[in-house]
This record gives C-alpha cells, sequence and structure tokens, in this order.
C-alpha cells in the first residue's frame, strides 16, 4: 500500500507571505462550538518545514500573529510513518486556522511552484492527516459526502486506505489537490466536518503522537541501509527489557549520535530506550556496519529503532 511518502507538497514563487493575495473563501456558517478551537495536521517536506519556520523563527511567528492560531511543527527526524515527511499542526478557532493555513499554502506555492508559462492557476497537492475513526463522516454513506466536497470545491480528494503495515497507526493520509482557492474550500468544508466530530476533537494534542507506535522501522530503509540482529535472547513481554543490534553504516553513525551526542539523547529520551554504539572499527561480523545496540522494552525498542532508520534512510534517499 502506497502512503504517497516520498512526494513533497508541490507548491509555490517569493519569500514572503503573501498578505493580500490569499485565496477569497466562500462564506459558510461556523458550527457553534467552533470557538472551542480545533486542529488541523498535515504533512510537509523538511524543505517546506524549514520555509514556514523562517530565520530564527520569524516566518512561523509571522503566521501566527497575523492569523492568531497557534503551529507547531515536529521535529526535524520526526515523520510521519511510511513518509519522510514532518508534520504541522495548527489549532485554535476555524477561521484563523483557515487563514493560518492559508497563509502557508501561499507562502509553499511562492518558494516552491515553478512556473510553467501557463495561464491557469497553478495546481498542488496537500496531504490532511484524520483518525480513522472520522474518515466516516467526510466519506459518508456510499461516498456521497465525499463527492459533495469536491463538487463544491472543484478539488480532487482521495483518502488513504487503512494503513496495515504500521500496526497502532490510527490515522489516515487525506490528499486535497487543486488550486489554492479550490484546496482552501476544500480544507474549509473537511474542518467543518471535524470540528462536529467529539472523537476527532480529542485525538490529537502534539503534532507528533507517533513515537511509541510499534512497527518494524526496517520497512524504511532502501537497499539495505540498516541491518536488523536480533540478539540471543529469548523473546519476552513487552513491559520486560530485551535487547536488538543493528547494523549502521560507518558513514551514517554521526547521524545517529548528533554533535555532543544531542541526536543520541534525544531518541532515547524520546523513546525511553538505552543506546550503544559500537567503538570505531568494531564492525558486525562480515561488514562495514557498526553495531548500534538499542534496549529497553519492546515498545521502546522499536520506537528507537525506527526514528534511527528513518534519520539514515533519509540520507540516503539524498544521496541516491
Amino acid at each position: 500500500m502506497s502512503m504517497e511518502g516520498s512526494e513533497s507538497v508541490h507548491i509555490a514563487p517569493s519569500s514572503e507571505v503573501r498578505q493580500n493575495q490569499s485565496s477569497p473563501r466562500e462564506s459558510t456558517p461556523l458550527p457553534d462550538n467552533e470557538e472551542k478551537g480545533t486542529h488541523l495536521r498535515f504533512l510537509l517536506s523538511n524543505a517546506e518545514a524549514g520555509s514556514i519556520i523562517g530565520k530564527n523563527g520569524s516566518t512561523i511567528n509571522s503566521i501566527q500573529s497575523q492569523s492568531g492560531a497557534r503551529v507547531q511543527l515536529s521535529r526535524n527526524f520526526e515523520y510521519f510513518p511510511g513518509t519522510s515527511d514532518r508534520i504541522i499542526m495548527v489549532s485554535g478557532a476555524v477561521d484563523d486556522i483557515l487563514k493560518a493555513v492559508d497563509l502557508i499554502l501561499s507562502k509553499l506555492l511562492d518558494e516552491f511552484y515553478v512556473e510553467d508559462g501557463g495561464e491557469n492557476d497553478p495546481e498542488s497537492k496537500i496531504r490532511l492527516i484524520v483518525p480513522n475513526g472520522s474518515c466516516g463522516g467526510i466519506i459518508g454513506k456510499g461516498g456521497a459526502i465525499i463527492r459533495s466536497l469536491i463538487e463544491d470545491s472543484r478539488a480532487d480528494i482521495k483518502i488513504s486506505p487503512q494503513d496495515i503495515y504500521y500496526p497502532g497507526l490510527h490515522d489516515r493520509l487525506v490528499t486535497v489537490i487543486g488550486t489554492l482557492v479550490e484546496q482552501m474550500r476544500a480544507i474549509e468544508l473537511i474542518l467543518l466536518k471535524l470540528v462536529k466530530d467529539p472523537y476527532y476533537q480529542q485525538s490529537s494534542s502534539a503534532p507528533f503522537p507517533y513515537a511509541a507506535l510499534m512497527y518494524n522501522g526496517m520497512n524504511y530503509v532502501p537497499n539495505g541501509v540498516g541491518v536488523k540482529y536480533q540478539n540471543n535472547r529469548p523473546p519476552n513481554k513487552d513491559d520486560r527489557s530485551s535487547s536488538v543490534t543493528i547494523g549502521i553504516a560507518d558513514e551514517h553513525v554521526g547521524l545517529v549520535v548528533g554533535r555532543g551526542g544531542r541526536n543520541i539523547m534525544e531518541i532515547s529520551q524520546l523513546s525511553g530506550a538505552r543506546i550503544k554504539i559500537s567503538d570505531r572499527g568494531d564492525f558486525m561480523s562480515g561488514t562495514s556496519n557498526r553495531k548500534v545496540t538499542i534496549t529497553g522494552s519492546q515498545r521502546a525498542i522499536h520506537a528507537a529503532e525506527s526514528i534511527i532508520l528513518q534519520k539514515v534512510a533519509s540520507v540516503a534517499e539524498r544521496t541516491e
């Protein structure tokens, strides 16, 4: 099953957030509970995330002050499972969220869209993160609601299947393709459906709730970047300590350690696992891979292993 993880939001020309050129929205009555606040999460590539943060956080601060919404991003190794994309969460009143998203998409269009010389407005893609339990309210019986959303907004809207490869992942990606105006109309209609859903309202309080997911991080790894070796111990229950050793190419060990050991400390704190890397020259038998031994509960091991292999895979993809 494809999550389309390698594709980024194609988006478009100026380094300033357009303040007066954001898309006009049709007026839709807001639900009574919109003042309570809600949230919207979607994916950004690392480059796009950097653009939205801006130098010393200047752009993200500007977006927050102009919109009144709060904008948070997952950290640079915290990716949505199955992708190499970071998560941005915009929270606040519905109208404030829509203002912020409009500013964000306008900024990305200005910076990442390449003019093709056509007269039509550029089309781009945004992937929203929606809990499985809330997707029914967007799809509707026999697909009736999603068809009406497509007809109203004129955007192309697709919902990914439930991901069987990541047990514990309770979210799906809703991809919206169209011009900025079409996307904003679709996002508004989707958000107005979600804000009425009690499950959605309680679904996320952080941009990155996936750290403890129990899935095999090897799914991420292209061309055998990491090789996993289970230590010779009997399998233990989740709450008991066990150990796994993975092989990481010598040139990638610095990514795991980080400057002054910062990365390895963050990975350890995030996952709850202890991580030990073999000395220089101490390789896996018959390879030039250093040994990275991860010790902790099964849950902690899976989380740490996943983060480590994502970091290495994302660099390997860029250098291919």
